[in-house]
């Protein structure tokens, strides 16, 4: 038997996570102690490997709970899913990483990197996935025209959309040590407002909304720190410094 303190070592988790998944009934101790403390068997460990896994996969407590307190839940199964999603997902990274390298190396001119290979790693699916996220979080009418919009557009004109908007993050991480309020900057602010016209048009507000997301959704961060770990602080503060400017 394990101890919450123990357990929470063990697990690499909080002691105050695991009174979490107790008290909303996702992770329950084996027993309670004459001492009121909490222990935790082998089941229990299982149990909290088997939530660790979903959550690794970004999945709610609330669908974690649904999911293992179903009647038909195989554990066996869960572990095999598990295998296949944390496969794609290692798959993903190792090609993220070896695109990180290679930015990192063309950033300090050791290695020369082609638009295209700067997004090695971000394919057209995993940008649905970010669109069809978007849509659960932000106005769906907005997300679903700029979709459409997208998807009407021809190979030749999309690959030519995308050739674009890669080359205005090229250039605004070569501008970045020149200063949001810089006039380069603002130039490339500009670019990239216009070239959202490819997608929507949005206001003022809501291109600082944009940027916003950028730099606070965590998936949509992760695209941006991938190409520069500061850009998406750096976007959200040249697109206000934009915004404030054009708002005079």
């Amino acid at each position: 038997m394990f101890t919450v303190k123990q357990l929470s070592k063990l697990a690499g988790v909080t002691p105050r996570t695991l009174r979490h998944y107790d008290d909303i009934g996702l992770l329950k101790p084996s027993r309670i102690g004459e001492n009121g403390y909490r222990y935790y068997g082998e089941e229990s460990l299982l149990k909290l490997q088997q939530i660790l896994f979903y959550r690794e996969l970004d999945m709610p407590l609330d669908e974690i709970r649904r999911i293992m307190g179903r009647r038909d839940f195989d554990l066996l199964c869960a572990l095999q899913s598990h295998r296949e999603a944390l496969q794609k997902k290692a798959a993903r990274l190792c090609q993220l990483l070896v695109t990180v390298d290679n930015t990192i190396q063309h950033i300090k001119g050791e290695k020369l990197m082609s638009q295209k290979g700067l997004f090695k790693g971000f394919s057209e699916e995993e940008q649905e996935n970010l669109a069809q996220e978007a849509e659960q979080k932000y106005d769906p009418a907005t997300v679903r025209e700029s979709n459409r919009k997208w998807k009407a557009y021809s190979k030749e004109k999309k690959d030519a959309i995308l050739a674009e908007g890669n080359k205005i993050y090229v250039d605004m991480i070569a501008a970045m040590p020149k200063g949001a309020s810089s006039v380069d900057v603002q130039t490339i602010v500009e670019r990239w407002r216009s070239h959202m016209d490819y997608f929507w048009t949005p206001n003022l507000d809501q291109l600082l909304g944009l940027a916003n997301m950028y730099n606070d959704d965590p998936k949509f961060k992760a695209n941006f720190d991938d190409m520069h770990p500061k850009l998406a602080e750096f976007m959200l503060e040249a697109v206000t410094v934009y915004v404030e400017r054009s708002k005079k």
